[in-house]
């Protein structure tokens, strides 16, 4: 096995933040006696990421996803441990490093407001100093892939928040990145436009094999690009494996939905209903029993559809965040 894209060993960033009461007092003494207190952000974790691969990094807010991918990117210094992308330290912020790596995060904006972007694509391709020639050519992949068109003759402000994020997108893909860090690429986008960047992730991962370390609370992402999950909470790692064997090996229960042909019946002798829509029920089942569930639903009633599935893999993160001690 090869080295990895992204190595990180007993990685910790700690904050100071002040504190003092409230009060006038109070303000008056901070002035020559400063409490601090001690925040840490992430707690010794460490996880390799392989070249290739896209992995999903989840946790709820304050969990430590963005300080990581931060000391990842080298825009913040770790207090300890090591962390190593492609074999560079991120914090000396070489430029050979910074040519092969791009940091998008879904809530900043790197293009000029009252221009458009084709200007902005120009400036990147400066400071990156990419040929004129590769330019062009991944430039022109990128607009076709993105189905960008017009948008990028447009002053940035002129566009939706959907529209700007494709062209953010393709800001930060200009110079071909090995290894992407994604913080809430498809933060505030509708549906539609949260598919449309998900299917260009998948295909930039296919032609170019970049890795990527993806942060999302739309669990859709994560489902449809991420075969491994990392769940980070409280700055430290809970879960570091198979999406699959999540739901596996938390959750003790299916899903089983079920359509069932004539009136409404009352189906809490086989599981407890979760939803009704219409025809449609759901009932979680103990995953033990679902087969003899399922049977029996089959069996006393004409059934016009049956599905039997995991449940929301939001639903057994929650469950992991309440059940699981964080690793020491």
């Amino acid at each position: 096995m090869g080295e990895p894209a992204v190595h990180v060993a007993e990685l910790r960033r700690v904050f100071k933040v002040p504190e003092r009461e409230a009060g006038l007092r109070a303000s008056v003494r901070s002035l020559f006696h400063r409490r601090h207190r001690e925040v840490r952000a992430v707690d010794g974790i460490s996880f390799d990421i392989a070249p290739g691969e896209i992995v999903g990094f989840l946790g709820p807010n304050g969990a430590g996803k963005t300080t990581t991918l931060k000391m990842l990117a080298g825009l913040l210094h770790p207090t300890g441990g090591e962390v190593g992308v492609l074999g560079e330290v991120p914090s000396r912020r070489r430029p050979a490093y910074l040519r092969r790596m791009s940091l998008i995060m879904g809530n900043r904006n790197q293009l000029q407001w009252d221009l458009p972007a084709t200007d902005s694509f120009e400036l990147n391709r400066a400071i990156y100093q990419v040929p004129v020639a590769e330019f062009r050519r991944t430039r022109d992949e990128l607009v076709e892939l993105l189905d960008l068109g017009e948008l990028v003759t447009k002053p940035v402000r002129n566009l939706s928040l959907g529209e700007r994020m494709k062209v953010e997108l393709a800001a930060a893909l200009l110079h071909s990145p090995e290894v992407l860090f994604l913080d809430e690429p498809t933060l505030g986008l509708d549906i539609t436009m949260q598919k449309r960047i998900r299917a260009f992730v998948a295909e930039y991962n296919r032609r170019h094999g970049a890795s990527v370390l993806l942060t999302s609370h739309y669990m859709a992402d994560v489902e449809a690009l991420c075969q491994r999950v990392i769940v980070i909470d409280h700055g430290k790692i809970l879960f570091d494996g198979d999406l699959a064997a999540l739901a596996s090996s938390l959750a003790a229960y299916k899903e089983v939905g079920v359509t069932l042909s004539g009136p409404d019946a009352d189906l809490s002798a086989y599981g407890e209903v979760r939803t009704r829509d219409g025809d449609r029920v759901t009932l979680r089942v103990p995953r033990d029993r679902t087969p003899s569930v399922t049977a029996r639903l089959l069996a006393d009633h004409t059934v016009l559809d049956l599905t039997v599935e995991d449940p929301p893999i939001e639903d057994v993160i929650e469950l992991l965040l309440a059940n699981v001690e964080p690793a020491t």
